[in-house]
């Protein structure tokens, strides 16, 4: 058995259109190979309910875990949770412990939990809620989806909530080796090597500094022993 499997699926008019720049997905990515699950997808997708329900169903059907970012809050344009709901076949409504944790939240800062606020008690049926310490509106999980918010501080709390409860895999680990040289000087050799550790996967980066070009030569895998050998034959070759 192979570590489980996620997809992420980025919610959002304002990223596609450059006026938010995402950062979720690069703190999820951290986060799941600390636990040693394979993020293998990201879709980036608008604020459109039939792009949510459609791509939300692809990915729950390809992967172990999807998780979401995006369109949980109290404007219009905030549909990820009925979406989501569609494409799990659940009913949606206003649920009652969402709604008592929100009163409670709006009642200590003086403020009115009004019907904008009370849309982010809308939670579909039979999923379970995410804590959100940060700004207490929940998250949820339906079958293997965890839907989340999409701003950062929130989403990092949502994630830090949820994996505790997800079954994890081997870590992957990873060394990595900066050379001066052109990646065609290298291509040669880094496959031949490849070819030798089946099990690892191979990476290599360009990059120029100070006028220089070069390669960042990335070997990950699951077996700390055969990565330290793949980084002294590694060494050898550039050396030769």
């Amino acid at each position: 058995m192979g570590n489980p499997t996620a997809a992420m699926l980025v919610i959002g008019d304002e990223i596609l259109s450059g006026r938010t720049r995402d950062a979720n997905m690069h703190y999820l990515a951290g986060e799941l190979t600390k636990q040693g699950i394979e993020l293998r997808e990201v879709r980036i997708v608008s604020d459109d309910h039939a792009g949510i329900v459609d791509a939300a169903r692809a990915l729950s059907g390809r992967y172990d875990h999807v998780f979401t970012s995006g369109g949980i809050g109290p404007t219009h344009d905030d549909i990820t949770a009925d979406a989501i709901a569609e494409a799990m076949g659940a009913a949606i409504d206003i649920r009652e412990d969402a709604r008592a944790l929100l009163a409670e939240h709006y009642r200590a800062q003086g403020s009115e939990l009004n019907a904008a606020r009370l849309r982010m008690a809308r939670i579909p049926e039979g999923a379970a809620l995410i804590d959100n310490p940060v700004s207490i509106a929940p998250g949820f999980t339906i079958g293997n989806i965890h839907v989340m918010a999409g701003v950062p501080t929130v989403f990092q709390a949502m994630v830090a909530s949820v994996l505790p409860s997800i079954a994890g895999g081997k870590p992957l680990l990873s060394q990595s080796l900066r050379i001066y040289r052109g990646e065609g000087d290298i291509a040669g050799p880094l496959a031949d090597l490849a070819g030798r550790f089946p099990a690892l996967s191979f990476g290599s980066y360009p990059f120029q500094k100070d006028g220089v070009f070069g390669a960042q030569i990335v070997v990950r895998g699951f077996d700390g022993g055969q990565i330290d050998a793949a980084m002294a034959e590694l060494a050898q070759l550039l050396e030769a």
